[in-house]
């Protein structure tokens, strides 16, 4: 029984790869190109250095970190029996404060201490680059370590994704090994990543979509090529000189991606193709777009929150024939959509949407009173009510209608209403604040009581809150509008916000 559980680990997936395919080229970036004997060499070294720290089964690593460096942490963090927590390179001091306060890092890696109290030991960027230059040698010892263990139990967690939530701060989401690699092995199956496929991916190793990116390419013992932060120009190059087969979209960089073609005099690739989408509902016109600018490529539709990786997706080009669906679910799992008191609704029907299986995750980090609303225990196993509503057709192909609660996704980055609110109150001046999630065509807005100028409080956001969640709009009022109970009226707030919102979205849809 032990064994089957060291066997349900992450690492198995690399060291796989690496016994079938030793010499294939798995990760590339613009420094580096390792081959999976390589990347698992590397990874089994990291590991070793781990616990020569003194790291023991069970610490937690946070880690901001990007391209093939990033592939060799999570592998090595596998083999090391820790955890780990991606963080993302937008995030601000305001919010790593709060995130590594709840992680409790035994180690903290990509960040440098100057710019933020970092409360635990510290490996630099630069001094990562260092170490990360001498892994290269002979292969540790890789066993897992087992000392303690039962055969009942699992081990510590593989990850903590942090993702917003309801609350002022991220939420982070536990996420097992065995859940991360039935999702890894349901979504392979139904994308169909093959050996021969080259992913090219510019989607962060914090967003699990460009995590998972590692995980599926290894699987299939294909190659992965990455973008790091600032090379998104180069998306359209890099695509034409590694000849990418499938590229991870989300709407905005599929609009920047169009852009580029649009400028570019050399007909573009006709390698790709499949270009995946999830993190937010892409418009017809930019699959359109896609289709058109890249022949032979075929659009994949997706649907899933961190909570469970993948829910929904739906098969290659299917949004042609079923306009408007997210798919239906993947293998070894349900998706239903349920009323208030939690039964199935019919067909055609809008309800919660919930999932079942093996894909739910464990619940969240240190906030039991959170999980146990959202994470619920049923006969058939754990259940996830995800907040978003949808219905589903009589073929069981989901389409979604927004959010039941504050929580919304901009810019293809889920963001909640307390979250950007407690960064507003954050701002010296500003009383108080309230947030209005965009609509399909309105920006999203920041109310503030404030005597500050509207673009000084957005730029102080900015200092606070990742690009993707700095509000759009930002309105100053001398008082927010209350109700009767002493609560700002939120509807009196979107009345306030609704004057601003079509110049706005002229000059957004414009720029």
């Amino acid at each position: 029984m032990l064994q089957y559980l060291f066997d349900m680990r992450i690492h198995t997936l690399l060291d796989t790869a690496a016994r079938r395919h030793p010499h294939r080229i798995a990760v590339v970036d613009g420094v580096h190109r390792w081959t999976y004997e390589q990347l698992r060499r590397r990874s089994v070294n990291l590991a070793g250095l781990f616990r020569a720290q003194g790291l023991r089964p069970g610490d937690r690593i946070a880690v901001r970190s990007g391209s093939a460096g990033f592939a060799t942490i999570l592998f090595a963090a596998a083999y090391a029996d820790l955890t780990l927590a991606p963080l993302s390179a937008g995030m601000r001091p305001f919010q790593l404060r709060m995130v590594l306060a709840d992680i409790a890092p035994a180690l903290v890696m990509g960040i440098d201490p100057a710019s933020v109290d970092v409360p635990a030991p510290t490996w630099s960027p630069a001094r990562f680059g260092e170490i990360l230059s001498r892994l290269d040698g002979a292969v540790a010892d890789s066993r897992p370590t087992d000392a303690g263990r039962t055969d009942r139990d699992p081990g510590p967690p593989a990850l903590l994704m942090y993702t917003s939530g309801s609350s002022a701060r991220p939420k982070g989401v536990v996420c097992p090994h065995d859940r991360v690699l039935f999702a890894t092995r349901a979504i392979g199956q139904v994308l169909g990543y093959r050996p021969d496929d080259v992913v090219l991916s510019c989607v962060p190793p914090s967003f699990d979509y460009g995590l998972y990116q590692i995980l599926l390419t290894t699987a299939a013992g294909a190659r992965l090529e990455t973008l790091g932060p600032g090379e998104g120009m180069a998306l359209l190059e890099r695509i034409n000189s590694s000849r990418a087969t499938i590229v991870p979209v989300v709407p905005e960089i599929a609009t920047a991606l169009l852009r580029l073609a649009a400028r570019t005099s050399p007909a573009v690739a006709q390698s790709v193709r499949m270009f995946t989408s999830t993190g937010a509902r892409m418009p017809p016109r930019l699959a359109d777009g896609l289709r058109s600018t890249f022949p032979g490529a075929a659009v994949v539709h997706m649907y899933g929150l961190t909570e469970c990786k993948r829910a929904t997706i739906l098969e290659p080009d299917g949004d042609l024939v079923r306009p408007g669906s997210v798919g239906r679910a993947i293998p070894g799992t349900v998706v239903h959509v349920v009323d208030r008191r939690g039964r199935p609704l019919p067909a055609g029907q809008v309800g919660e949407v919930v999932v079942e299986g093996g894909n739910v995750m464990a619940g969240y980090w240190r906030d039991r009173q959170l999980g146990a609303a959202t994470f619920r225990v049923t006969a058939n196993g754990r259940r996830l009510h995800t907040g978003d509503r949808g219905h589903l057709d009589g073929d069981g192909y989901l389409y979604l209608h927004g959010r039941r609660d504050d929580v919304f996704k901009h810019r293809g980055v889920r963001s909640s209403v307390a979250e950007l609110e407690a960064a507003a109150l954050d701002i010296a001046g500003v009383e108080g604040a309230a947030v209005v999630p965009p609509d399909e065509d309105g920006p999203l807005t920041v109310v503030v009581a404030t005597a500050l100028p509207e673009d000084d409080v957005l730029t102080e956001l900015a200092r606070r809150l990742e690009p993707a969640k700095v509000p759009d709009r930002c309105v100053a009022v001398d008082a927010l509008p209350l109700t009767p109970h002493g609560k700002v009226d939120r509807k009196r707030i979107r009345a306030i916000v609704q004057p601003h919102r079509s110049s706005t979205s002229v000059q957004m849809r414009r720029s």
